[in-house]
């Protein structure tokens, strides 16, 4: 089932005149009249529907039901990322989504080969944001993860709100002692913020500060993993030891 992405509330039995940049992906697809599409908004679920015209810079359809299935896992995992250079952010953001994090903070670091600011930051946070919607549509997600504004990592932290009953907050380092044998065995009852520095990781002096304001220092084991693999394969294993496949 081709799925679209499209901003605003979705109703049953309403005929909807599909954004823009839906009707060039219906034409790319050489989607026809009567085709079914399914629509999500990202406020749960999704609405089946059929395509009820096509034009050459136009389309409508028809929201046929409302499908309340979901495919998220049963916690809450932010992904505070430190901001790798070239596409190894765009690509990590894409395959954490399809992995189920819940939100994505981009960390610059002291170490960090990237600085964002302005509206370099406003454009790099929109292009990932949109990064984050053609994934959900891919994988089958019925709530879309926000991307926050690239922060510098003393700003971020200055603005932590204070650790709530049953959270969770791991750095990656790899100076740590535990390892995941330490993680519980069941998911956590509150909110989990995953913190990864930049391809340089963080500074000894930095990680002083991360722990400091109530992170654990958690290991990935021997090897030590660049920054676009330690998210993705720390993420894959939560999921297989608190079941959220």
């Amino acid at each position: 089932m081709t799925r679209f992405h499209v901003d605003g509330p979705l109703a049953v039995g309403h005929i909807l005149t599909l954004p823009d940049d839906v009707v060039r992906h219906v034409h790319v697809l050489r989607l026809q009249t009567g085709d079914d599409i399914t629509l999500f908004d990202g406020s749960g679920g999704e609405y089946p529907a059929e395509l009820t015209e096509i034009a050459k810079r136009a389309a409508t359809a028809r929201i046929d039901t409302h499908n309340p299935r979901e495919a998220e896992p049963p916690y809450r995992v932010t992904l505070a990322q430190g901001v790798a250079g070239g596409d190894k952010i765009d690509w990590l953001i894409e395959k954490t989504v399809e992995l189920g994090v819940a939100g994505i903070a981009p960390i610059t670091a002291e170490r960090g080969m990237v600085r964002l600011a302005g509206e370099r930051a406003l454009k790099r946070q929109a292009h990932w944001q949109a990064l984050v919607r053609a994934a959900c549509e891919q994988c089958g997600r019925n709530r879309v993860p926000d991307v926050a504004p690239p922060r510098d990592l003393n700003d971020w932290l200055g603005d932590l709100p204070a650790a709530i009953d049953g959270e969770l907050r791991l750095l990656l380092s790899p100076r740590a002692t535990l390892d995941f044998a330490s993680l519980p065995v069941d998911p956590p009852g509150g909110p989990v913020t995953l913190l990864i520095g930049p391809e340089a990781g963080f500074s000894p002096s930095e990680e002083e500060v991360i722990v400091a304001a109530g992170f654990t220092a958690l290991g990935l084991g021997l090897r030590v993993l660049r920054t676009e693999t330690a998210g993705i394969a720390v993420l894959a294993a939560l999921a297989a030891r608190w079941r959220g496949w």
